[in-house]
């Protein structure tokens, strides 16, 4: 039986490739077992706005969300960061595995505007598991809003 996110990609119709890599410890890790660039690991981030209202964030690898920009595009005052269990509750995911597809609510996404015209991989819902898929695709299917919601990764 498939995953949620990989029913919810064939319910989709949108073609894609299941990577299986095992654990990684990190963003770079996981783009050199994908066998991809940073920026191709898109970060699937969940944001509260309210008491049971969320949104996912796909943001490149390589970039975090800009706070001011999301908050200036949804026109809201204050938003958070669920902790992992929030996360779950409200996606079905643990934290490492969350995407849009297949979620237990359909929360609406925002896709941050670099990811368009490349292939990305994302999270498939389970741990050491991707799916690369057209990133175009992907945000039409989705219905996601793009936009310019991210700043460069912080120099360490």
């Amino acid at each position: 039986m498939p995953s949620p996110a990989i029913a919810a990609l064939d319910a989709a119709g949108l073609p894609y490739r299941v990577i299986r890599h095992g654990p990684v410890r990190s963003l770079a890790e996981a783009a050199r077992a994908r066998g991809v660039a940073v920026p191709d690991v898109v970060k699937t981030i969940v944001v509260r706005r309210g008491a049971d209202d969320h949104l996912f964030v796909l943001t490149p690898g390589d970039r975090v969300i800009s706070w001011p920009k999301l908050r200036a595009l949804l026109g809201v005052a204050r938003m958070s960061m669920p902790d992992a269990e929030a996360a779950r509750a409200a996606t079905g995911y643990e934290r490492g595995t969350i995407t849009p597809f297949g979620s237990t609510t359909a929360w609406p996404v925002v896709a941050d505007e670099r990811l368009r015209g490349r292939e990305i991989t994302l999270g498939a819902g389970e741990h050491g598991v991707a799916v690369a898929v057209d990133a175009d695709a992907a945000i039409s299917a989705l219905a996601a809003t793009v936009a310019d919601v991210t700043d460069p990764e912080p120099a360490n």
